[in-house]
């Protein structure tokens, strides 16, 4: 956009509802689709031909890395025994591979997320994002991030605790910002959300005072 510098700067990781909601983007199994899963649908290789070039010990590391995935060695394996091409064609494979009542969540959740993230390059993106923060926020600017994963929440906090002690910002609470019970009651996916701010620079300036004082 030719912008050398911003004043704020907001991501919200992850996949949207729009794209979740909508089937035939792949990203979830509530709906028979192709395994499709790119957030740019223009460019890169699909979850269905990721899943078809990967080792089984290659997609086992996806899986542990991406989804914390337990029974990861036993899904890539069904996996590679017989290469899903739809959504409930994967999800039908992780059920296989769980014991009945193992867990309380679906069973495929975990390598939905998982193949999700390795699709999109997730976190490669938040890592070239946070790189450019230093050179690309004004003194005085503001930053806030929201994370639905606990590998994202991990990687800003770092990021912040990183700048605040090397005396280039302050953040604006040292645990992250949840929802309250009200809203996890009408938004149901906020439940997983987690909200970081950070001031950019030695100490706000007078506008951002005021703003300090009254988020604190």
């Amino acid at each position: 956009m030719g912008l050398q510098r911003v004043n704020g700067l907001l991501l919200d990781l992850g996949v949207s509802s729009p794209q979740l909601d909508e089937a035939s983007r792949g990203f979830s199994f509530r709906a028979d689709a192709p395994l499709d899963m790119r957030m740019d649908t223009s460019q890169g290789e699909t979850a269905a031909q990721l899943i078809a070039r990967l080792p089984r010990e290659e997609f086992t590391k996806i899986l542990r890395d991406f989804g914390e995935e337990r029974l990861a060695w036993k899904i890539a394996g069904a996996v590679e025994r017989d290469p899903p091409k739809t959504t409930w064609q994967l999800a039908e494979i992780c059920r296989r591979v769980y014991p009945r009542g193992y867990q309380r969540i679906d069973p495929a959740t975990r390598t939905f997320q998982a193949l999700r993230m390795a699709v999109n390059d997730e976190l490669g993106e938040l890592e070239r994002a946070l790189a450019g923060i230093p050179e690309g926020l004004e003194k005085g600017g503001v930053v806030a991030i929201i994370s639905f994963h606990s590998l994202e929440d991990r990687m800003v906090k770092h990021a912040f605790v990183r700048w605040e002690k090397e005396g280039l910002a302050r953040m604006l609470k040292r645990k992250p910002i949840i929802a309250d019970e009200t809203e996890c009651a009408s938004n149901p996916r906020a439940r997983s959300a987690k909200l970081r701010v950070l001031f950019w620079g030695e100490a706000p300036g007078r506008i951002e005072k005021k703003a300090w004082r009254k988020a604190r």
